[in-house]
């Protein structure tokens, strides 16, 4: 009784540590989901800034290399914005469906897991979504150039980059005041390998070891009444026998469990026949 109270206590502790664990996953994956819808907005707005612009001739400029230059800065910036965004919202999407079949479907501990997992993935995923922003507005910095006289497009220049500086300052104030130590972090380790440590009894192969010992069929080699146990168990070869006396120790397989069957079928007929004399 009192071991079986202990299980269940450690089964509830373990229940209501994964509960906890479960919080900061769903944390995790709403950061993701949420950066992965931004990003799919943007990859939006790149592919329509690459297909619905149409730059001015080469000819209308003084010299050709020029407008060439301004093009090719521009395509590549959109170009690789467009890629970095995709990149996003396929990580966010791989690690959003992963993470959670893995925390759901997974074996035991695998909570902890797919949490860790996704909380060591996600700077990767910020970077690139960052990498994205930064060339979509640099893309804005090169075609202002293509399409406005100089005075208007100095004044969107500067704008954009004053934009720019203004998003690194942002980050870097918004990081400072949310930042943390890493190492004073809550984990739940502790509690998983400790009170929540929860070792399974090998059920089966304790009843099969035994109904096996119920047959007469001992797990020792050198008994005197061993000959005496194997007939009456049944004829059987003593290779045979060796190995489902040792079945407490290894795993049974289909045969050794159907030969543990033919010898309780074989003790119900000795049985009868005794009786019937």
């Amino acid at each position: 009784m009192l071991a079986a109270d202990k299980l269940q206590l450690q089964s509830t502790l373990k229940q209501q540590a994964t509960a906890l664990k479960e919080k900061e996953f769903n944390l995790h994956h709403n950061n993701f989901m949420t950066v992965g819808t931004q990003a799919a907005v943007l990859a939006g707005l790149d592919v329509t800034m690459f297909i619905e612009f149409q730059p001015p001739s080469n000819n209308e400029w003084s010299f050709i290399i020029i407008p060439r230059t301004l093009k090719f800065v521009y395509y590549v910036c959109i170009t690789s914005a467009f890629c970095a965004n995709i990149l996003v919202v396929a990580q966010t999407t791989i690690l959003s469906v992963l993470g959670a079949s893995l925390a759901l479907r997974g074996p035991d501990g695998s909570m902890m897991t797919a949490t860790d997992g996704l909380y060591h993935e996600r700077a990767i995923v910020f970077k690139a979504f960052g990498h994205g922003l930064v060339l979509t507005i640099a893309s804005v910095v090169s075609v202002v150039w293509l399409n406005l006289h100089w005075e208007a497009s100095l004044v969107c220049c500067i704008v954009a980059l004053v934009t720019m500086m203004k998003m690194r300052s942002t980050y870097k104030r918004i990081i400072k005041k949310f930042d943390f130590d890493e190492s004073q972090t809550v984990d739940f380790q502790d509690i998983f390998d400790g009170p929540a440590a929860i070792q399974a009894i090998p059920v089966a192969r304790k009843l099969i070891s035994q109904g096996l010992k119920g047959m007469g069929v001992s797990s020792g080699g050198g008994n005197d009444n061993d000959d005496d146990k194997r007939r009456y168990s049944g004829k059987t070869s003593p290779a045979r026998t060796q190995r489902v006396t040792r079945g407490s120790e290894l795993d049974l397989s289909d045969e050794e469990i159907a030969l543990v069957r033919r010898q309780r079928m074989l003790n119900g007929q000795t049985s009868s026949r005794l009786q019937t004399v």
